[in-house]
């Protein structure tokens, strides 16, 4: 059942800085609605909303000591933070798509392989019932079920933590920013 706007928790995040500039990426040479976060900010904002639950709502007020000569920033940082949010959630999208083409083509590339270990297999236990047939019989079987191990791990667990991430990064992306002047 959706929730309504009135039970949505709401979680507030304050940021102190001195300047403007201590949010972003010094490396990046980029205008600042396209640059990077500073990866020490980025990391501080992104730990402290991972703890909340997926459906809560983020209020963002920095505290600003040193206010821009060409007056209030709070359009330039709310656009800038949104930005990057977003850059990064399109950025795990498509990680999560390469790793599940990854899952689709080791699938395949397994069942081709475990299907040619069991029918190996098979043929070894038609040979003989001795000790080393048995053993290379179980070994092929071994073997060949160990080849799904990559894409059952992916189909089972990793892709649902990128999935988590895309949406903490969306949900930051459309979080409240408000920027206050002083400490």
């Amino acid at each position: 059942m959706p929730q309504s706007a009135h039970n949505v928790p709401v979680h507030r995040l304050a940021v102190r800085v001195r300047e403007i500039a201590q949010l972003f990426n010094s490396l990046d040479p980029t205008p600042f609605l396209n640059k990077d976060l500073d990866p020490g900010a980025n990391t501080f904002i992104e730990t402290w909303a991972s703890v909340y639950p997926s459906h809560s709502r983020f209020h963002i007020t920095i505290h600003l000591e040193l206010w821009p000569e060409d007056g209030d920033p709070t359009g330039l940082l709310t656009e800038a933070i949104h930005n990057h949010f977003s850059y990064k959630a399109e950025q795990t999208r498509k990680s999560l798509k390469y790793l599940l083409l990854q899952g689709r083509m080791s699938f395949a590339i397994g069942i081709v392989f475990v299907s040619l270990c069991l029918l190996g297999a098979n043929s070894i236990s038609h040979l003989g019932d001795n000790a080393g047939f048995n053993i290379a019989r179980e070994s092929l079987t071994i073997v060949g079920w160990v080849a799904m191990w990559r894409p059952m791990q992916i189909f089972l667990y990793d892709w649902w933590p990128l999935q988590k991430q895309i949406h903490l990064y969306q949900t930051l992306s459309r979080a409240h920013i408000q920027v206050i002047q002083g400490k």
